[in-house]
């Protein structure tokens, strides 16, 4: 009895944590380019020398899901969606390095190119700097030209291009912020593969009707480890009665 309460309480605590990540999933089903997160449980021993025979339930966090997510046309010239694998790099107000596939750009008041986020895309030689009254364009290798807005436009001016990277999948980790890194630190290298599609974004690639069965069949877990504890304790009680009646 004393195992089943390790066993019913860990898996109980874990299964409200995995509750908690599916619902950031739903809450994030319409975020552009949002990887899902997903989750594992796994046993693992109490060390202890009165407790050879005990183990703990242990939700491990496998990492993201990083199939790419639906391609949406919006028809905006600062919108762009990565092409199969790949990453946007952007850079952080402290100096550092992080990718993102949320291709929704501006212009903040200095005329950097940005996310909405407020994270200045990175290019071959730094943030890109778009001059006034001008139109953008945004090529698929990730080359920003503009075009004079005037009645008299030139010709093409090549402002920058866009640092694409592909690092491996299991060496990314995702922040707080939502953004990924490198897990060992550092900056990825520019990938010449990598391909944008402008004037269109990526959408969130949670799968609701999943989501939300997980989301189901988690409470009925739940409701089962509860139900494991409550034999528990009735066990014990029964135990002590026939304890109390041979003593």
């Amino acid at each position: 009895m004393d195992r089943l309460i390790y066993t019913a309480m860990s898996g109980a605590k874990h299964i409200m944590e995995k509750q908690a990540t599916t619902s950031h999933n739903l809450a994030n089903v319409s975020t552009t380019g949002f990887r899902a997160q997903l989750d594992s449980f796994r046993a693992i021993p109490v060390i202890g020398a009165q407790l050879p025979t005990r183990s703990f339930v242990v939700d491990a966090t496998v990492g993201s899901d990083f199939r790419p997510g639906a391609i949406q046309q919006t028809g905006r010239d600062l919108d762009v969606a990565v092409q199969g694998q790949g990453w946007i790099a952007v850079q952080l107000e402290d100096g550092t390095e992080a990718y993102t596939r949320n291709g929704s750009l501006k212009l903040n008041e200095n005329g950097l190119l940005q996310t909405q986020s407020g994270a200045s895309v990175m290019g071959d030689g730094g943030p890109i700097a778009i001059p006034p009254d001008v139109n953008i364009s945004v090529a698929k290798d990730g080359t920003v030209t503009s075009i004079a807005a005037d009645y008299k436009p030139g010709a093409p001016i090549i402002l920058g291009r866009i640092k694409l990277v592909n690092p491996p999948e299991e060496s990314l980790v995702r922040g707080d912020d939502g953004l990924f890194r490198l897990k060992e630190g550092g900056e990825a290298d520019a990938d010449v593969n990598v391909a944008l599609i402008g004037g269109a974004l990526e959408g969130s690639n949670v799968n609701v009707v999943e989501s939300m069965v997980d989301m189901i069949a988690l409470a009925r877990q739940f409701d089962m480890h509860m139900q494991l504890m409550k034999n528990v304790e009735s066990n014990e009680a029964k135990a002590a009665q026939l304890l109390s009646l041979t003593g």
